[in-house]
């Protein structure tokens, strides 16, 4: 059975989705792993929830990447294992280096909390390969504070090793600046690291996996890992 772990910190609102989401839909193998932890089990999945870790009191996951299950984090993704951050756990994965960029406040300086259109735009790394290539996902972002930047240099490096995964769009597909919910470059939303097995997403998937939500296509990217993991077994 495929084990998976949910990272809690002190200001995670969405830990309990997480757990949720996998539960019913992906495995009941899944269990809460606490910040302070310095050694995990052993699993096949490490999700990075939403919320305001450490209240976010400087930058957005600026303290949480010196609790001590980073280092674990960190350990676990060098080994080729398979770790997500939805939002605050995007946040967290840039400031703790693995992956690369930065957030900065929305343009519009205000709290964005709603649907949005993505384009899969690299559907070949484990967290989308039950997506088609350009599928348009309807999916709800809640961020004060996801205006992803990276440098020019950068920038190309993530182009050359196809690693922007998901762009905002409209419900048509066309990627264009009003269909940009937070000034994010290149209306990125999502993007892994080098090797494919990092994911750094800002919209919640886990918040519509279920009808009653107003979507389910949260359970395409769950869906995904469940089948690479089930593969690589």
């Amino acid at each position: 059975m495929l084990r998976f772990g949910v990272v809690v910190f002190p200001g995670s609102n969405c830990d309990h989705d997480c757990y949720y989401a996998i539960k019913h839909f992906v495995s009941d193998k899944v269990e809460f792993i606490w910040h302070k932890s310095d050694k995990i089990n052993e699993l096949d999945c490490i999700v990075l929830p939403g919320g305001f870790s450490y209240g976010d009191y400087l930058r957005t996951g600026a303290i949480a990447r010196f609790s001590p299950v980073i280092e674990q984090v960190k350990r676990f993704a060098r080994q080729g294992k398979l770790v997500i951050g939805i939002c605050n756990g995007f946040q967290i994965l840039l400031e703790s280096g693995l992956l690369p960029g930065a957030m900065l406040r929305n343009r519009s300086l205000r709290f964005v909390c709603k649907y949005v259109s993505l384009k899969a735009v690299n559907t070949s790394i484990p967290f989308t390969c039950e997506i088609s290539k350009n599928d348009i996902l309807k999916i709800p972002v809640a961020h004060g504070e996801g205006n992803y930047y990276i440098d020019p240099q950068g920038f190309e490096e993530l182009k050359k090793n196809n690693q922007i995964v998901f762009r905002y769009c409209d419900a048509q597909g066309n990627i264009d600046d009003a269909s940009n919910p937070n000034g994010s470059v290149y209306n990125i939303a999502g993007i892994c690291s080098k090797e494919g097995n990092v994911l750094g997403m800002m919209p919640h998937p886990e918040r519509c996996c279920d009808a009653r939500l107003g979507s389910l296509d949260g359970l395409a990217v769950f869906q995904s890992i469940l089948k690479s993991l089930t593969l690589s077994h």
